[in-house]
């Protein structure tokens, strides 16, 4: 339990730039990263810049996001050993959409099949 209880605790804004750095190693861009984030929790830019730079913790985020996706429930597949729909509990089933999606961007998947539109 102390281990969710870190991640959940940890600063969104702290993780951000490891998103970035898995995406633009692959050839993928931030703007493409910030998409996937917009897509799953509803924040807007100016919004998620801000949760970005105000230390907002994973649980916060995604309690307090506008508008959760409904279709992120076709998010399906591993991410670190678990397959993600198959997690109970909420934030980190929320944390492990977000961590699919944005392996999905790094292995080159198109933005349409990442954001469930094809």
């Amino acid at each position: 339990m102390e281990k969710k209880h870190r991640i959940y605790t940890m600063s969104v804004g702290s993780v951000y730039p490891h998103y970035v750095n898995k995406a633009e190693r692959k050839g993928r861009s931030k703007e493409e990263v910030d998409e996937i984030i917009q897509w799953l929790t509803g924040y807007d830019r100016d919004a998620l810049k801000g949760r970005l730079t105000d230390g907002t913790d994973f649980e916060t985020f995604f309690a307090e996001a506008p508008a959760m996706n409904p279709t992120r429930s076709e998010i399906k597949g591993m991410i670190c050993g678990v397959r993600v729909e198959e997690i109970e509990e909420p934030t980190m089933r929320e944390i492990r959409y977000l961590d699919k999606l944005v392996d999905e961007l790094a292995k080159g998947k198109a933005m349409e099949k990442i954001l469930r539109q094809a």
